[in-house]
């Protein structure tokens, strides 16, 4: 079984970088056809599969301690009816809390199409790990918290912040709309 467990693993190694990490799940037909193939249940494999969709979210999380100081950002980007701001990060000697917010105008059924969940994702370079933490919002407001660990310089000047939507949170499909803060 040694030998066994240890192949499962280079497979799933293989998988990860084929995929540049992402390897998303397969379509319910060929698990299916693998479970009749392979004499297993289907269910399980779907299971499997669901485990294997994304190895960030079992990645060690890191929980901000020592407070040291908050760092006012404030910078601001319109797009299509959308008003997109970052305005602060909150400091502590393991992490950043970055915050990130979206507004915009409701006006009747128009809004419906606003009100869709969004799911942002936060990139600020490989040396950087970034995670949405807290959310959440009402008519016409949502707001993020996102923990970026290590903690980023107090000076951030010449940095890109990178919010990149996807279409749900496990980072299956890009919707295209990418945020782009440059802070001067």
């Amino acid at each position: 079984m040694k030998t066994l467990n240890k192949q499962i693993c280079e497979l799933l190694k293989q998988r990860k970088e084929i995929s540049s990490n992402n390897p998303g799940y397969p379509k319910f037909e060929y698990i299916e056809k693998w479970a009749i193939s392979f004499d297993l249940y289907e269910d399980y494999l779907k299971s499997v599969f669901h485990v294997l969709r994304n190895e960030e979210h079992y990645k060690p999380i890191v929980e901000p301690i020592g407070f040291r100081k908050n760092v006012p950002i404030l910078k601001f980007k319109e797009q299509e009816e959308f008003f997109y701001t970052v305005t602060s990060m909150r400091q502590y000697s393991n992490a950043s809390v970055i915050t990130f917010n979206i507004d915009w105008v409701v006006v009747s059924d128009q809004s419906l199409k606003s009100n869709k969940t969004k799911h942002f994702e936060l990139y600020l370079g490989e040396t950087y790990h970034c995670r949405m933490d807290s959310g959440g919002g009402s008519s016409g407001h949502l707001s993020f918290n996102y923990v970026v660990s290590p903690a980023l310089p107090d000076d951030i000047s010449g940095m890109d912040f990178v919010f990149n939507e996807f279409n749900s949170p496990f980072k299956d499909t890009s919707t295209g709309n990418e945020i782009v803060f440059r802070i001067g």
